[in-house]
């Protein structure tokens, strides 16, 4: 929806109109190339984001966080999360939907070793198939306890619809695939991963526990009841922004920054000191979103804490509505309350700023704000 874009884009041709991008390769001088995939590196090399370099590309999109811009497969609007659990009624524990029997990984090894550790399971999909696959396939996943969430290829960030159709199922996905799957996980225990073809028997034995134990395949979805982590919130809010509109943001920012290298730009203030204080201004802004806010710290009192209150001090006052407000399940947007998640230096890709960003205490972010006037800082609430 462009009317909630946080900055005016417009995709199409105007004649006489410079490009700011274009997709594909070569573009015109001054307009930079975009590549956009949702497909698997391990099928599409360019997709590889060294490779995407290489060949010239100034933006990328792919389903790896470490993209300018990541295109996953995941959103609060497209699959229902947190529909209710319905009953197990399939006398087999687990089903699996397999169409490319060519995969260039070991998950149809896996299904038969799994199935040779006598694990039961109705195939719907085009590769040992055992059941009539013209079925509606959630639907079809709700009536057994495990799902085989199979992708074609083990690559980091690669999580396809398989998982999230497991989730949206209430059927505990056993996973081949990214070897990062638990970073997508809405809880510690709502996944099981096979990490090599050799992990099928440990995971057929966990299987069978779970399901003669009740009590213990039900923790496995507590997160369908008590709502899931923050960190799964993080990241599937990623998405209440179309990658579209977070492309259009990404270029302005850029665009912004290169303004803001002119001469006379560097001269504004950014800070103000009096005896021994000094007051930095520091610029924050939700991630998802393009203009900044305003706040100011005391040199005294420059700490992460302080960071994380002014923050909070600052969106309230605005009486900010998160960006993933309407797009979130009723039963987990929670009240008008506002959590800080993260705090990162505007520019850092998704993977960074959700799992490998931190400022290393006080020191680090204090030597940061003041080798950055005015400071360009995002934040993301859960």
């Amino acid at each position: 929806d462009w009317k909630t874009c946080a900055v005016g884009c417009k995709f199409g041709f105007e004649g006489g109109k410079k490009l700011d991008a274009g997709f594909g390769i070569p573009q015109k001088s001054g307009t930079a190339s975009v590549l956009r995939s949702m497909e698997s590196a391990t099928y599409y090399a360019e997709n590889n984001i060294d490779m995407a370099r290489r060949k010239g590309y100034d933006v990328v999109m792919t389903t790896s966080l470490s993209s300018d811009v990541p295109v996953g497969y995941f959103s609060w609007a497209e699959y229902d999360i947190m529909a209710p659990v319905k009953p197990k009624t399939e006398s087999a524990l687990a089903a699996a939907f397999i169409s490319n029997c060519g995969a260039r990984n070991f998950r149809l090894q896996a299904l038969i070793a799994l199935e040779n550790a006598n694990i039961k399971i109705d195939s719907y999909g085009g590769c040992h198939r055992n059941h009539d696959g013209r079925v509606d396939k959630v639907e079809t996943l709700k009536r057994y306890k495990f799902s085989l969430a199979f992708e074609n290829s083990n690559e980091e960030d690669y999580v396809t619809e398989k998982f999230f159709q497991s989730l949206v199922a209430g059927s505990v996905p056993v996973v081949i695939g990214a070897p990062n799957i638990m970073d997508f996980a809405p809880s510690p225990s709502s996944v099981l991963h096979i990490k090599e073809v050799t992990d099928a028997d440990s995971i057929a034995n966990r299987m069978k526990y779970l399901s003669e134990n009740p009590s213990a395949y039900n923790e496995s979805l507590r997160w369908k009841f008590d709502g899931p982590s923050d960190s799964f919130k993080a990241l599937v809010d990623m998405a209440a922004v179309h990658s579209s509109c977070r492309l259009c943001i990404y270029l302005a920012t850029k665009i912004q920054d290169k303004d803001e290298e002119s001469p006379e730009f560097r001269k504004r203030p950014c800070k103000c000191t009096s005896g021994s204080n000094t007051v930095y201004h520091i610029y924050v802004r939700e991630r998802g979103r393009f203009d900044m806010e305003s706040i100011f710290l005391r040199s005294d009192n420059l700490t992460l804490e302080a960071l994380s209150s002014a923050v909070l001090s600052k969106f309230k006052s605005l009486k900010h509505v998160p960006v993933w407000k309407s797009e979130r399940p009723e039963s987990i947007r929670g009240g008008d309350e506002l959590k800080v998640y993260r705090i990162y230096p505007v520019g850092m890709t998704e993977r960074q700023a959700l799992y490998t960003f931190r400022f290393k205490g006080d020191s680090d972010f204090t030597t940061h704000i003041e080798s950055h006037p005015c400071a360009k800082l995002e934040v993301i609430f859960v």
